[in-house]
């Protein structure tokens, strides 16, 4: 099959026209955008969804909780003595609780001080720990690394030359 000088060169059936293509990739485009738009639609819904749902699973381990504090407000008029005793089993439930969530309570007394899990507020002298231990949790530690809820505000053993040291500025 040849071509004669007046007739038009052979097309590709599958290029088609330049203007043809041109308009098929827009259209390509354009519902590529429309699909990349809905998918991003469906995923802050699917994401709202799961917070939602998240919320309520948290709030529901709490329920047993304000059950038990309302137990024992209604015991402490026949028994006053009684309160204590309520609160402290209703504490030891809600530490209970957040370690299932995943954020233990940290016993940090003996340990070495460390600034990612613990806040210093008060150095004591003469403590007879070693220099930099946790010698008293004033507030405890929940969680540990990526997943701390606040770090333990704790007081701290100081070093005995620092000490002398200070004093010895103050002069």
């Amino acid at each position: 099959m040849s071509s004669t000088p007046n007739s038009p060169p052979p097309t590709d059936p599958a290029q088609g026209r330049p203007d043809e293509r041109v308009a098929e990739l827009e259209d390509l485009w354009r519902r590529t955008a429309a699909d990349l738009d809905n998918a991003r639609k469906r995923f802050a819904r699917d994401l709202e969804r799961e917070r939602r749902r998240e919320r309520a699973r948290v709030a529901a381990e709490w329920l047993p909780l304000l059950d038990d504090l309302e137990r024992a407000l209604e015991h402490a008029r026949s028994d006053p003595e009684s309160i204590v005793a309520g609160v402290q089993a209703v504490r030891d439930q809600a530490v209970r609780l957040l370690e299932r969530l995943g954020f233990p309570r940290r016993d940090d007394i003996g340990a070495p001080f460390d600034p990612a899990r613990h806040e210093a507020v008060v150095v004591r002298d003469d403590t007879g720990a070693a220099p930099g231990t946790v010698v008293e949790v004033l507030r405890p530690g929940y969680g540990d690394g990526e997943a701390q809820l606040r770090p333990a505000l704790v007081a701290v053993a100081s070093k005995d030359e620092v000490a002398s040291e200070d004093a010895k500025d103050d002069r």
